[in-house]
C-alpha cells in the first residue's frame, strides 16, 4: 500500500464514525469559548490533538481486546464478527498496531507542546490526566468504569481544556455544560452496551449494565444519564441567564421513543422497527436493514442522532445569544 492507502487503512480501522460525537462535543465548548474570547488558533490545534487522542484510543481498545480473542475462545465467539478484523485476517500485524497507536500519540503530544508554548502550564494537568484513559480505556470499560472514564473525558477534562486553552481561565459555566454534554455522549455508549448485555454476560465482561444484573434494570438507569443532561442544561440557563439554552429540550420526545425502542430491543432483539423521519440520518440504511443487525444498529444511530441534535441545538443557542 502506499502512503495515502495506509492512511485511509488505519483511520478505517479506528472506526471513524465514531469522531462526529467527538466533534460535537469539542465545538460546543469551542463556540463557548469563542463567545467569551478565545483563541480560535489555540481550538483549532486542540481539535486536532483531541481528534488523534480519540482514534488512537479505539485501536488500543482493538489491541486489548485482540489479545483477549487470541487466548479467550468464549469471547472470541461472542464478540462481533468485524471485532479486530484487519488483524484476524492478517492485514496488519499486533506490532504495525503498536507503531500506528505511537504515532498517533505523537503527533497529538506535539499539539499539546504548541498549546502548552501558547496557553500555559495547565495544558500539561489536562495531558496527564487524558493519557491514562486513553491508552486504557479498554480494561476500565472491562471493569465496569467505561462510564466514568467516558463523563471524564468527554466531560470536565475536554471543555475545561478546549476553554483554558483558547482562553487561559477556567469557568465553572464551561463544567455545568461538560456534564450536560458527557451525559448525552455517554448515553450512547450505554444503549450500545445494552444492547450488547447479553453477549457481555457470556463473555463474563464487566460493564455498569452487567453490573445491574438485569435488562430491565439497566434500560431503567440509562434514564439517569438523560436526567442529569436535561437538568444541567436547565441549571445553566438559568444561571447564565441565557433561556436559549432550553431550546436543547426539544429533544426530549426523541428520548422517549429510544426507551421505547430499547424497551422492544430487551424482548426482541430482532425486531425492526420501522425506520419514522425523526431517526434519521441511518447511513445506509437499506442496506443495513438486510442484515441481522439492523435493529442494533437503527437504535444505536438514533440514540447518537439525539445526541448530535442536543449539542447542535445547544450551538444554536450559543449563536444567537
Amino acid at each position: 500500500m502506499n502512503i495515502i492507502e495506509t492512511i485511509k487503512f488505519w483511520i478505517n480501522n479506528a472506526r471513524p464514525y465514531s469522531v462526529p460525537m467527538t466533534f460535537l462535543s469539542w465545538l460546543v465548548v469551542f463556540c463557548f469559548s469563542i463567545k467569551h474570547g478565545g483563541n480560535i488558533l489555540c481550538g483549532l490545534v486542540a481539535l486536532i490533538g483531541i481528534l488523534l487522542v480519540h482514534l488512537a484510543t479505539n485501536l488500543c481498545d482493538d489491541y486489548f481486546d485482540y489479545q483477549r480473542l487470541c487466548c479467550d475462545e468464549t469471547y472470541l465467539n461472542s464478540s462481533k464478527e468485524i471485532k479486530c478484523r484487519y488483524l484476524r485476517n492478517g492485514q496488519a500485524t499486533i506490532k504495525d498496531l503498536q507503531k500506528v497507536i505511537i504515532f498517533m500519540l505523537l503527533i497529538a503530544g506535539i499539539c499539546g507542546v504548541v498549546l502548552f508554548y501558547l496557553s500555559g502550564w495547565y495544558v500539561l494537568l489536562f495531558a496527564l490526566a487524558v493519557l491514562p484513559i486513553a491508552l486504557f480505556y479498554s480494561k476500565l470499560s472491562s471493569k465496569g468504569f467505561g462510564d466514568a472514564a467516558v463523563i471524564l473525558a468527554y466531560g470536565p477534562l475536554m471543555f475545561e481544556g478546549v476553554f483554558y486553552v483558547m482562553t487561559k481561565h477556567l469557568s465553572f459555566d464551561v463544567l455545568i455544560l461538560s456534564v450536560a454534554c458527557s451525559m448525552f455522549v455517554n448515553a450512547v455508549l450505554y444503549a450500545h452496551m445494552l444492547m450488547d448485555f447479553d453477549e457481555d454476560i457470556c463473555s463474563s465482561k464487566r460493564t455498569l449494565c452487567t453490573i445491574l444484573k438485569t435488562k430491565k434494570r439497566a434500560l431503567k438507569f440509562l434514564s439517569i444519564f438523560y436526567i442529569i443532561g436535561y437538568v444541567s442544561i436547565i441549571v445553566l440557563s438559568v444561571k447564565s441567564d441565557n433561556l436559549y439554552y432550553l431550546i436543547s429540550l426539544i429533544t426530549i420526545p426523541l428520548v422517549f421513543d429510544l426507551f421505547s425502542l430499547l424497551k422492544l430491543y430487551n424482548e426482541d432483539k430482532y425486531a425492526i422497527p420501522y425506520a419514522q423521519p425523526w431517526h434519521y440520518p441511518l447511513e445506509n440504511w437499506e442496506k443495513v436493514k438486510q442484515t441481522q443487525n439492523a435493529s442494533f444498529f437503527l437504535r444505536f444511530m438514533f440514540a447518537r442522532n439525539i445526541s448530535t441534535w442536543f449539542m447542535l441545538s445547544v450551538c444554536f443557542s450559543l449563536m444567537i445569544s
